[in-house]
């Protein structure tokens, strides 16, 4: 088998895996939301340790214990309706293999005590709901990653699913994860646009080392 045949096969294997782990964590989350982190948590170490596509650099790979994920905290769990956007907005992320990659907006959800964040659509294949968040703890030690990270990320498995309102989404900061350029930077990223920037700390999900 070619080199780039068992990397195709590898990655497609990496996304069945954190499409199943999100499978099991909206079906835990409807009884034990805290078991349900704790479940998601560990299994994104074992992928992180275990897997030949982890974002994890050789010289990191023999020291790594964890990722640095703080305690559940049922606070920073919402419901929210989209509200439709007054003006149609969008913007394109460029990447060095995929070429420029579009995103949509397709709503505002307003958060208490966070604000208000875009919610994106991705035009190209594949399509899904894409949310960034960059709080006022990113760049900072012991913070959270600078570039921000990912609440929702559908065409990757990164989804909670809707909340008891039709067409309302469950957004848990719990869950927020760094994306793969803030363990290596040949990783390219889409990071958070300013809409989806805020001004408040949010000490929960995964932090930055």
């Amino acid at each position: 088998m070619s080199a780039i045949a068992r990397t195709a096969i590898e990655v497609a294997d990496w996304r069945r895996k954190v499409f199943g782990i999100y499978d099991s964590v909206r079906e835990r989350s409807a009884t034990d939301v805290v078991g349900a982190h704790t479940f998601w948590r560990d299994e994104r170490d074992a992928l992180f340790a275990e897997h030949p596509q982890t974002p994890l650099l050789p010289e990191d790979r023999a020291s790594f214990v964890g990722l640095p994920v703080a305690d559940y905290d049922p606070e920073w769990r919402f419901e929210v309706d989209l509200v439709a956007p007054e003006e149609p907005a969008r913007f394109d992320f460029e990447t060095g293999t995929d070429g420029v990659v579009p995103f949509e907006l397709i709503g505002r959800a307003s958060i208490p005590r966070v604000g208000t964040l875009d919610v994106w659509r991705l035009q190209s294949y594949g399509g899904g709901l894409f949310l960034p968040v960059r709080d006022a703890l990113a760049g900072r030690p012991g913070g959270t990653y600078g570039g921000g990270r990912y609440l929702l990320d559908t065409v990757k498995g990164a989804y909670l699913g809707e909340g008891a309102a039709p067409g309302s989404l469950v957004l848990d900061f719990n869950f927020a994860y760094n994306p793969s350029c803030a363990y290596d930077p040949a990783w390219a990223c889409p990071l958070a646009p300013l809409g989806d920037r805020v001004g408040m700390p949010i000490p929960v999900g995964e932090l930055y080392r």
